[in-house]
């Protein structure tokens, strides 16, 4: 299992007419807190496009708990589910500074070849660099106000 912690801000124009973060935003969030992770791993949307990949999201799930606010400190934990195979699955956890779970997901992708756009297997160089990564668990910095 992969864990890491992605720390995010609210803009104002992330948040609606009520003052909380758009639902469809948390989407988004947990979309960088994912491709953050993979980046720690020299994987990206770049080196997979120019390797003829595309990594689409087949499915993602979300229970909303609590409302996040404009300029709360969020930090959201991704977790990569298993070593891939045609697909990565991963759960995510958002909480607000005050550790209340405000939402909490899981997602799943699946590799794809960018010409025929049939699922295939993923790639060796996705394999090898999480290969012997049992836990890695990357802690964000301390909140400093």
């Amino acid at each position: 299992m992969i864990k890491d912690y992605f720390q995010i801000r609210p803009r104002y124009d992330e948040v609606d007419q009520m003052g909380y973060v758009y639902h469809a935003n948390h989407v988004s969030y947990c979309h960088q807190a994912r491709t953050e992770l993979l980046r720690k791993f020299k994987i990206n949307d770049n080196e997979l496009e120019v390797k003829g990949l595309m990594l689409p999201v087949i499915s993602f799930n979300i229970k909303y708990k609590t409302p996040a606010k404009y300029d709360e400190l969020l930090t959201i934990k991704t977790v990569l589910k298993g070593m891939p195979k045609v697909r990565m699955t991963f759960s995510f956890e958002i909480r607000n500074e005050q550790q209340q779970l405000v939402s909490h997901g899981d997602s799943e992708v699946v590799f794809v070849d960018k010409e025929t756009r049939k699922p295939m297997m993923a790639p060796d160089f996705v394999l090898e660099a999480l290969d012997g990564v049992s836990v890695l668990e990357t802690v964000p910095e301390p909140n400093v106000n």
